[in-house]
């Protein structure tokens, strides 16, 4: 399956939508989207409404960008987390370093 972004910029801010999967094959496809795109000082807000997978490529991805933004002092927020998704996170611990809304 394929991952759809939908993104809108306004200022330092990104926000994308995602429909599909986060997997393998996927992930790099957003990491080139995070480098064209983002400013890692800035806000990126996630909605995972559309995304029914994240796999560990994903999560790498998402916690690789993560860290590059808090260095930053940037914000990284998502929205729309299913429950599979939220119930990795939880177990993960990484419920608690990601801003959930």
């Amino acid at each position: 399956m394929e991952l759809e972004m939908l993104k809108k910029k306004e200022g330092n801010q990104l926000e994308i939508l995602l429909k599909g999967e986060l997997n393998t094959n996927t992930a790099p496809e957003l990491k080139a989207l995070f480098e064209e795109e983002l400013d890692v000082s800035g806000v990126l807000i996630l909605d995972f409404e559309g995304c029914d997978f994240v796999s560990s490529a994903g999560l790498r991805v998402l916690l690789s960008t993560f860290k590059n933004m808090k260095s930053a002092h940037g914000q990284m927020k998502f929205l729309n987390i299913g429950p599979n998704f939220h119930e990795v996170l939880y177990i993960t611990g990484l419920d608690a370093v990601f801003q959930i809304k």
